[in-house]
């Protein structure tokens, strides 16, 4: 089974909000920097989802806070899907992109967990693709109503044996 690694929307504007971090932001930028050495060392692709907003905020291409982190930083030979909504395949190659590769299996990680990655996972889901999410290399910021801890096992216990199945970063092997 083709597996693919798919990082979501690691983009510096995630952690430029000096009054609320992204929740464990290091710790999930070493788990996919460890994910894409497993991914290339196994030959498996690594895609890079980066969110394009419309409005004049830190996700507007081109703005200082738009690219890709440097901790994780895409190679040339990876693929970058610029995306204008929550989802990853809404508007996007990344579904052709994934039939041309014959990929079956997604290791998902990335931000945000309740926004995009959600979306993502769910839609992935509906085409048919076999999905881990990887527990320890996706996050979010508080909200309003939750704490970030609380917004992640919130939307792993509702994905969780539905829409993905679970794993650390350490136990994802790409076949």
């Amino acid at each position: 089974m083709t597996t693919a690694l798919l990082i979501i929307d690691m983009q510096i504007a995630l952690f430029s909000y000096e009054d609320e971090p992204l929740y464990r932001g290091e710790q999930v930028l070493d788990n996919i920097r460890g994910l894409t050495d497993k991914a290339r060392r196994a030959g498996a692709p690594v895609i890079y989802v980066q969110h394009c907003s419309l409005e004049d905020d830190e996700f507007r291409e081109g703005c200082a806070t738009w690219p890709i982190h440097p901790q994780i930083a895409p190679l040339e030979t990876d693929m970058i899907v610029k995306k204008y909504s929550w989802d990853s395949f809404h508007g996007t190659p990344l579904q052709e992109h994934l039939q041309k590769l014959g990929v079956q299996k997604l290791v998902i990680a990335g931000g945000q967990t309740e926004f995009c990655l959600d979306t993502t996972c769910r839609r992935a889901y509906s085409l048919g693709y076999k999905n881990i999410l990887v527990r320890d290399a996706h996050s979010t910021l508080d909200s309003k109503q939750m704490t970030a801890p609380q917004i992640i096992a919130h939307h792993e216990h509702v994905l969780g044996g539905r829409f993905v199945e679970l794993q650390p970063a350490a136990e994802v092997v790409f076949a």
